[in-house]
């Protein structure tokens, strides 16, 4: 279902990989039995898809550019955090469609419903740091700027 709920795709999104963290089994075979066994009706199924496959795929990248916002290990984080973390980074560097904030009010709001008790916390000042990085001044992802944008003093971008 395309135009189901991306909230849902998220949630779905955080077991499926949290299962591949833990196991890492073929991301391909974990999204077909997760379609099989639970119910998707109302998830936009497109998305989760794109979650499951894309996240492992970018795993390296999306590790490296979490780790710059860490004060330990990537590893050394709670395996559902830890997937929070990795969902919330893909769509800050690679989903342009997805405005800032609402990359990291998802990933918050995941971590509420699946994450230690103030894990909601930690996810929220990491996915901060990163979106400064990643997307400076607020901006969506910097391929979206326009040229009016770039020559306001305040909106160049930095690197």
């Amino acid at each position: 279902m395309a135009g189901g709920s991306r909230h849902a795709a998220r949630q779905a999104a955080v077991q499926a990989l949290y299962q591949w963290d833990l196991t890492e089994q073929d991301p391909g075979d974990i999204e077909a039995h997760f379609i099989q066994q639970h119910d998707l009706e109302g998830t936009d199924q497109g998305y989760f898809h794109i979650l499951i496959c894309e996240v492992p795929l970018y795993r390296q990248e999306i590790q490296a550019n979490l780790q710059h916002c860490l004060d330990r290990e990537f590893d050394s984080i709670d395996p559902v955090e830890r997937v929070i973390l990795r969902i919330g980074a893909y769509e800050l560097e690679y989903q342009h469609d997805v405005p800032t904030k609402v990359i990291i009010n998802e990933a918050v709001e995941l971590a509420k419903t699946f994450g230690a008790d103030y894990g909601y916390k930690f996810v929220n000042g990491v996915l901060d740091r990163l979106a400064q990085r990643l997307r400076p001044s607020g901006m969506q992802h910097p391929s979206e700027v326009t040229t009016e944008a770039l020559n306001e003093p305040n909106n160049a971008i930095k690197d």
